[in-house]
Formats: structure tokens, sequence, C-alpha cells
């Protein structure tokens, strides 16, 4: 298993001894759980549902409160050593539009790992259909380490943080940026050692699960539905592997490669490099075929792309709203606008704008959009523009994103591979390899933590598992959502021919088979392709 590690560096057939050496040291070892788990001591009481406080609803000020109902709940921390602690679990239920007509619950998890999912069933008439509504109560939660379920936190100012996050640009690129990334995942590592008490080491996707199956008892289900999206996926396959007789419809959008990811987190990375890749050459591509209704079209898209990302490897580059775009902000928002098609217009505007800035020799050929408001599209949220905060501020975050990938997913346990990982990534992929690569790096001295379930994932559960995969999703590459398909027991792939990140609440063909199968557990044939709702530039 330790091994796996190396796949991708045979292929690039570039190793150094030292890397080889360290790729026997893999975070995460662990043997796959064996039989289903008996959790029924857990889930003893019932949630005790109260009004949500106001706060709730700030966002959502039209929403009938009289629906909804607020709770938390109490599991373990170590299942193992349950008298150690326990952890509080936030939940929102949204109540069935047809109470005689009740099913029961359907728990929903956004992704991440680190996604909120509490707010989820306040907005769950955008994304389920009608009969979903009308038959399930729609329970969302915080997993455990996220947000209001007692956030895992490694910093106690938000001084020390940004003394960290400072030093971590999204794309280390100069020798000093490299240096600087390398040693602040040491640091974020060590911080979170000191600060982040027992529950660093118990934040895997299992221990998600167990706490998952104690939710179903404590909420009166005797099985399972449940939908995930991107992370979600994975806690929905590992829990149709760990308890599949108490798993009644699971579907699953925007898939990880559940075997990959356990597996080989680097090669995993790996993947998802290629994954941004193909989707940028996909916007690339139909901004072309856009021609007008695409800003950056004029030309030859794909050459201006590159000749941006070159001269950012460079130096920054002026915009027209009078900040400088930096290679890390300009790659972190490319990135961000792939999740979602609705997105590749104003990307477009602002490409072009940027290309501009860099040749005002060529402005007189620049798209329509030398007609366009400046935008800020390209270096909103620079992870490296925090704001200051005053002395000695509460750290209000939560560092449950590397709390679990640094034990679900096997890396290499030497921080200083990392830079020569990432020039060859950036060789493969020379948009998003130094950008994925160096996304592992404090999980090269993570502290801790190996509870980890890495299969088996043919377990056969009553009724086949609904995945979903867009042709062109960047985060969770179309091939993931195959082999996820492939290694599950029981499963029914459904393909999109779409851009963006997961699709549920933007294909109808989609949401309607999602309907039918969770409501009258009606699975779908194998190998329907859907469409989205809207295309790119439509």
């Amino acid at each position: 298993m330790a091994r796996q590690g190396f796949r991708w560096l045979r292929r690039a057939g570039a190793v150094t001894a030292a890397a080889v050496v360290a790729a026997t040291a893999l975070t995460g070892t662990g043997a796959a759980a064996a039989d289903e788990e008996n959790l029924q001591q857990f889930g003893l009481e019932s949630v005790k549902w109260a009004p949500c406080p106001d706060a709730v609803f700030v966002n959502d000020p039209q929403a009938d409160r009289t629906r909804f109902g607020c709770a938390t709940y109490k599991v373990p921390i170590d299942y193992r050593k349950p008298s150690t602690g326990s952890v509080e679990i936030a939940l929102l239920r949204r109540l069935a539009d047809d109470p005689a007509r009740r099913i029961g619950s359907m728990f929903i998890n956004p992704g991440g790992p680190g996604g909120s999912g509490y707010l989820g069933p306040i907005r769950a008439d955008r994304r389920y259909g009608a009969e979903v509504l009308k038959r399930f109560d729609i329970v969302g939660f915080d997993p455990r380490g996220v947000a209001r379920s007692s956030p895992l936190r490694c910093f106690s100012t938000a001084e020390e943080a940004e003394k960290v996050f400072s030093r971590q640009p999204s794309v280390p690129f100069t020798a000093q940026e490299v240096r600087d990334a390398v040693q602040a995942g040491k640091d974020y590592s060590a911080a979170c050692a000191k600060n982040a008490g027992p529950l660093i080491r118990h934040m895997s996707t299992k221990n998600v699960v167990r706490d998952l199956d104690v939710l179903r008892q404590a909420v009166g289900d005797e099985k399972l539905t449940f939908v995930g999206f991107s992370y979600g996926t994975l806690i929905g396959s590992t829990y149709a592997n760990m308890f599949p007789k108490r798993t009644r419809a699971i579907v699953i959008d925007g898939n990880v490669d559940p075997e990959l990811r356990t597996g080989d987190g680097l090669e995993s990375d790996r993947q998802r490099a290629e994954g941004f890749e193909l989707a940028l050459d996909g916007f690339l591509k139909r901004c072309t075929a856009a021609g007008p209704k695409c800003a950056f079209s004029e030309g030859d898209t794909r050459k201006k792309f590159d000749a941006l990302r070159t001269r950012l490897q460079r130096e920054p580059i002026a915009l027209p709203t009078g900040v400088k775009l930096t290679l890390s902000a300009f790659t972190s928002n490319v990135s961000s606008a792939m999740y979602g098609a609705a997105n590749f217009a104003p990307l477009a505007v602002a490409l072009q704008q940027a290309y501009t800035a860099m040749n005002p020799a060529d402005a007189g050929i620049m798209a329509e959009s030398a007609t366009e408001a400046p935008s800020d599209f390209l270096t909103k949220n620079d992870p490296t523009g925090r704001r200051d905060a005053l002395a000695d501020t509460p750290y209000t975050g939560d560092d449950s994103f590397y709390g679990v990938n640094c034990i679900d997913k096997p890396y290499l346990r030497l921080s200083a591979a990392y830079p020569v990982i990432a020039k060859i990534w950036e060789r493969q992929f020379p948009t998003f390899g130094r950008f994925q690569a160096f996304d592992a790096v404090p999980c090269a001295s993570w502290p801790g933590g190996s509870d980890r379930y890495a299969g088996p994932w043919h377990k056969k559960t009553a009724n086949p598992i609904v995945v979903i995969g867009n042709y062109y999703d960047p985060a969770t590459p179309y091939a993931f959502s195959q082999r996820m398909a492939k290694q599950l027991g029981s499963a029914r792939l459904v393909s999109v021919d779409s851009f963006g990140h997961a699709i549920l609440g933007r294909s109808k063909c989609a949401d309607d088979i999602t309907t039918a199968y969770l409501s009258e557990l009606k699975a779908p044939a194998d190998g329907i392709i859907c469409q989205p709702n809207a295309q790119p530039f439509a």
C-alpha cells in the first residue's frame, strides 16, 4: 500500500533516492474495517429539536421558520474509548411538506472536507424535487470538527494564524516562496499538535460515518437516506460499505475515487490537477466557439491564457481596478471559476482585461470587454491578502480540511519532497500542477490520526447507489465517478454533459432521476446521459 504513493513518480521518471525512501512513510495507515459495526449503544436518545435561533435565517429572511428545527447531539470523540470525551454535532431539520406520506429523514452533506451542511435544509427547494420535499425531513449537519460542531482549531488567535497563512500562497513559485511555504506547512502542523486537542486524532471519514449512523438512529430511521456532494461522496460510499444493511438510498454527486483517495493521496491529487486542466481547456474551447458572447474569444484563447500565466510567473500585472494581479490570485480564482459554468462569462471579461493590461498596444483588438466596468473577478479572495486583525483577535475558523485529509489520504512524510513534486506536476499540468502539489504540504508533518476506512468498497446494498458525474467536473474528474460506480457493490452511473462541480439543482434530467430514486426507490438504468439546464455562454 505505501509504495502506491509513487506510481506517478515512476511514470514521470524523476525520483530522487530520498523521495523513494520517504515513500514508505505515509500518513493514515490503517486496516480495512471488518464487519458492520454495532453503534446502537451511542444512539439511544432521540434528537431534541427546538426552534432555530434568528441568526440562522439572516440570509433567508423569507423562510417559513415554523418548518425548521435545530439541535445538537453528543457523540464520542473516540468510539473505541468513548470515556475520553464527546463532540457536539449541530443539526438543522426541515420538516416534510406532506407528513402523512413521510418516508423518514434525508441527511445531506455539501462536501469539503470542512463544508458546513447545517444551513442546507433551508435552501433544499433549490436542489431537490417537490416529491423529495414532501416525503422527507431534510437534515443538514456540520460534521465533527466543522463550523458549529466542536470546530477543530489549530490557533488561539487570528494573529497566530496569519503568521502561518501569510506564508502559504496558493502557488509558491520563487525560491523564497517555496522555502516559506514548506516551513509554513511544518509550522501549521506544529500549531495543530499544540492547540487542537484530542479531536485532531479522530477526524477521519470513518468517524464521520460512525456519527452519521448514530444520528440516523437518533432521528428514528431504520435505514439511511443520504445525498452527498464532492467529499460527501466519500461519506456516502463509506457508509454504504461500513453499514450496507442499514443503507436505504444514497445519491452521490461529483464523486471522488474512494480506492485511490484512501490508498494514494498524492496520485489522487495529481489526477485532480489533470481534472482542472481538462476543465480549463474545455472553457477555452467553448469561449472560442462562442465568439462575441465570450469576451476572451478574440485571437487564440489558449495562447493568450498561457501568456498571462507566464507573465505572472515573472511579475504581477497592474489591472484597471488599480490592484496588482498575482500568480496565486490568478490561479485560485480561475480554479474557482471552473466550479460552475455561470462563472465563465465574468471570467472571460476579467481574463481579457488582464490580457489587455499586459499588452496595452493590443487594446484596439480587444473584445467587447472594452466597454465593461473593470472587473475584480481574478483578484477577489486572494489567500495572501487577508485583512489585518486587531491584537489578540480570537481565531474563529476551523482546520477541518487538513484534519480530515491528512488522516484519510496517505501522503509522503517528507516536506522537502514537495517542491520536487511541484516541478514535475507543473510540467504535466502547467496551470494547476504546482497549485495542487503544495496543497498537501501540511500533511507531510501532520501530528497524527490513523483510524481511517480504506475499503473494501464492494459491499452489496439493498438498492443500487446512484452515482452522478459531470464530463467536465474540475475537482472530481468524470473518471472518478466512473471508478466509483465500478468499485461499489451495486451502483448506477448517471453522466451529465456539463461543466462545473456536481450538478443537482442544475439539470432537470438528473433532478428527476434523483427524485424518483429517493422517493420511490426507482433506480435509473445504467449509462443514462443527461444535459444541464444551461450551457456556458448560452
